[in-house]
């Protein structure tokens, strides 16, 4: 009997995701000015209206006025009719210095035995039905909206009335007997627009748009095998609900970290409960899902098992994990058990904060990027930005983003379990 799941993704319009970005710009001056920055900091966007919020441990100045306004601006809320624009939004910040009772754990004469700056549990997930180790129905949603996006900021001649905010949503038939994609079984898209005259009209040409154009160009960038799950009997509800003109902030407060399930695997493995996004590595809700991610990438691209999800669990101030769990899914290649398994990685991945920064280059502005689309599943390349301080001093950096995509590891877990 064949089995439907289902994942959505939202794009870098959503609320939730503008105050991401935000809180993640923030993050990247943070560290690219002092890189032993701690930082915990929350955003809220409303109608015309942005609140900073968080705790701050540093040795720089941020002008987080015009940090916000470009973040915004680079999304596309640039228009006074979307009732929230880069230019005009008031921006309120209550930031303000970390605890000490909380640094004190964390900080150490030795580097080495950083304390986690949190307690708590995180997951890392893999699975080999893409190559790039994602669960599809995640990966499609990503896709299809980062294509709604290229086209809004590169071709909007293409289809000119898209507005930032979309969501999206993809149901895969898997067939029970070996847990494979056979078909794309629906597709929902929900894209804010501009006003049409009249909305028989517009619902006529979104739908046809989406089917015609978007859905094709995101097709064609796939593997044929990808490719072949794509048929005619896929249900498509497209703006189901009719009009949506009054989208983003003005439609929908957003805060920071509502969004980890599309943050990370779609529902599939399992989440700590931990946001990522507005938080310096030394908070392992983040470091912790990056190295567990990394962790088990690594194990499935070496041959290890077809699927897995890693646990990490800490206690606040304190170096070493609690634990270290593995799960295969009965999909292990070696005549070990799940914990034998766990016990041999936890030789070779030392996953004490300190070395989890030093290992995936943590303490470098590569945030940004995370903060639409997935923190998961990524492309891992190395980039040149350029920061601003309000002195007029500028930091050119080249950084390596998503160093947690990295296959790296598969030399050494093939040599440690003999693949």
């Amino acid at each position: 009997m064949s089995y439907l799941f289902t994942s959505e993704s939202v794009s870098e319009g959503h609320p939730d995701k503008i105050a991401d970005q935000i809180s993640d710009a923030l993050i990247d001056h943070f560290m690219a000015f002092d890189p032993q920055s701690k930082v915990a900091c929350e955003t809220l966007v409303t109608t015309g209206q942005v609140v900073l919020a968080g705790e701050v441990n540093t040795n720089t100045y941020l002008d987080v006025q015009s940090i916000t306004r470009e973040v915004i601006r680079k999304i596309g809320y640039t228009k006074s009719e979307y009732m929230f624009e880069a230019n005009s939004c008031g921006i309120f910040s209550a930031i303000h210095e970390q605890s000490q009772d909380i640094n004190q754990g964390v900080d150490r004469s030795s580097p080495e035995e950083q304390g986690a700056g949190d307690q708590g549990m995180m997951f890392g997930y893999a699975t080999k039905e893409t190559s790039n180790y994602m669960p599809l129905a995640l990966d499609l949603s990503h896709k299809i909206l980062q294509e709604m996006a290229d086209i809004r900021h590169n071709e909007p001649e293409v289809i000119d009335y898209l507005r930032p905010d979309a969501k999206s949503q993809v149901t895969i038939e898997y067939s029970d007997d070996d847990n494979l994609p056979q078909r794309i079984d629906t597709i929902v898209i929900s894209t804010q627009h501009d006003d049409f005259d009249t909305e028989p009209l517009m619902l006529t040409k979104i739908k046809k748009d989406i089917i015609e154009i978007v859905i094709p160009r995101v097709k064609a960038k796939l593997p044929a095998e990808l490719q072949a799950l794509f048929n005619d009997k896929i249900q498509y509800h497209i703006n189901p609900t009719g009009k949506f003109v009054i989208g983003g902030p003005h439609g929908d407060s957003g805060l920071t970290g509502r969004k980890i399930i599309v943050d990370t695997y779609g529902g599939k493995g399992a989440h700590g409960g931990g946001a990522f996004s507005g938080k310096d590595p030394s908070k392992v809700d983040r470091s912790g899902a990056y190295a567990t991610r990394h962790i088990a990438k690594n194990m499935v691209a070496a041959g290890l098992c077809d699927e897995v999800l890693v646990q990490v669990s800490y206690a606040i101030g304190v170096a070493k994990p609690c634990g270290v769990f593995v799960n295969t899914y009965g999909t292990s290649k070696v005549d070990m058990t799940d914990g034998e398994i766990a016990k041999k990685i936890e030789g070779i991945f030392d996953m004490r904060p300190y070395f989890i920064e030093q290992r995936l280059k943590l303490r470098n502005p590569i945030y940004s990027e995370t903060a639409a689309y997935g923190h998961m599943g990524r492309k891992n390349e190395v980039v040149t930005k350029t920061f601003k301080a309000p002195d007029g001093t500028v930091i050119t950096r080249e950084v390596e983003l998503f160093t947690w995509e990295k296959l790296d590891f598969v030399d050494q877990i093939k040599s440690a379990f003999g693949l």
